[in-house]
């Protein structure tokens, strides 16, 4: 069975930072590029940040460049989104997917090979 687990959401003050986790079990993400989109209440879910299959190459949503890091270490199986300076604004549930190719955008049943559950994120004080 092909799934991905993330982890690490949680509640955080504004300007406070988190580190979500993406590990994959049943399969191997070393031939994937592996997204993180995210979905508020009553918003479309937007990409956040990809990282393409060997680690080469990245990129990031306007509104968390500068504030987000993506990385990986295929030797784990898993994808890691460090992020800091959070705002009130990056409240959603955060979801991580495995990419033929990394992309950002997101259209309803062809985004994505496998997805993960979703992990809450909410910054409030």
């Amino acid at each position: 069975q092909l799934q991905l687990v993330e982890s690490g959401g949680g509640l955080v003050q504004p300007g406070g930072s988190l580190r979500l986790s993406c590990a994959a079990s049943g399969f191997t993400l070393d031939y994937y590029a592996i997204g993180w989109f995210r979905q508020a209440p009553g918003k479309e879910r937007s990409g956040v940040s990809c990282i393409t299959d060997n680690g080469s190459s990245t990129n990031y949503a306007n509104s968390v460049k500068g504030r987000f890091t993506i990385s990986r270490d295929n030797a784990k199986n898993t994808v890691y989104l460090q992020m800091t300076g959070l705002k009130p604004e990056d409240t959603a549930i955060y979801y991580c997917v495995a990419l033929a190719w990394c992309t950002l955008k997101h259209i309803e049943g062809e985004t994505g090979i496998v997805w993960g559950q979703g992990t809450q994120v909410t910054v409030s004080s």
